[in-house]
């Protein structure tokens, strides 16, 4: 059975009130009274739920056996900062990022993003943009079992975003016409915060990849083949786990 997100904070054996999506989950699995499901709360911890009530649009469940697990976090940060793609790609892309690791993603306004919501009249548009891709992330880390929910921040425009601090001091600009390779870094690298960041359909203008260079990131390559802008950072997150995590290195001894 998947594991549901409910928020914290939890009482041991205390009725505690569903949320309404939860409710209209366990509707759907046709969970019924007095069976137990696995639940998160977005921090890392995880519980057993059981049902004790459920109505059309409330609930109660009685939580036990609450308990920190975070094994499948890893022990660096990776944060995507991913241009504004078109059509339903920033979904597809939010949900993968998640899949595969990331903690962070930040949308970006590029010079040649087709999706332009950094206007002060856009401003409802993009926060319901944001919230929609929130809500992408519960998914995703109730299908994947994570249990730490991922932040989305707002859409930011290119340049403001590179003058923001970052704790990663390894920052990394996704260009096909860059000299070293993405793989050549990493293994260069022992495991660290990261930054991805990724360009739009006809990727990042050359003035942008000039002023990410002065902002401390270097550009690299993915290989020969040039990527659509939503594979690439899907492809970049892998590679990062391929060499740097521990565990699937032990594997694959």
């Amino acid at each position: 059975m998947p594991q549901f997100y409910l928020p914290g904070p939890w009482e041991i054996q205390k009725p505690t009130s569903l949320t309404p999506e939860l409710v209209h989950h366990l509707r759907v699995r046709r969970i019924q009274p007095g069976e137990s499901f696995p639940i998160f709360d977005g921090m890392g911890q995880i519980a057993q739920a059981k049902l004790l009530c459920l109505g059309n649009k409330s609930g109660d469940a009685e939580i036990s056996a609450i308990r920190l697990d975070t094994h499948r976090e890893s022990p660096y940060a990776i944060t995507l900062a991913q241009a504004l793609a078109g059509g339903d790609k920033m979904d597809w892309i939010v949900e993968k990022a998640i899949e595969t690791g990331a903690q962070v993603i930040a949308p970006l306004q590029c010079e040649r993003s087709v999706i332009k919501l950094t206007r002060t009249s856009d401003a409802d548009r993009a926060q319901k943009r944001v919230l929609h891709w929130q809500s992408i992330v519960q998914a995703a880390c109730e299908q994947c079992d994570r249990t730490v929910l991922a932040q989305v921040e707002p859409i930011q425009i290119f340049e403001e975003y590179l003058k923001k601090p970052q704790k990663a001091s390894l920052k990394l600009l996704l260009s096909p016409d860059a000299m070293r390779s993405l793989h050549s870094v990493l293994i260069a690298s022992d495991p660290q915060d990261i930054v991805l960041m990724i360009g739009p359909e006809g990727g990042h203008s050359p003035a942008e990849e000039g002023k990410a260079q002065l902002a401390g990131y270097q550009l690299v390559s993915l290989g020969a083949r040039v990527l659509r802008t939503e594979t690439a950072g899907i492809v970049a997150i892998a590679t990062i786990h391929s060499i740097w995590d521990p565990e699937m290195q032990n594997r694959l001894k």
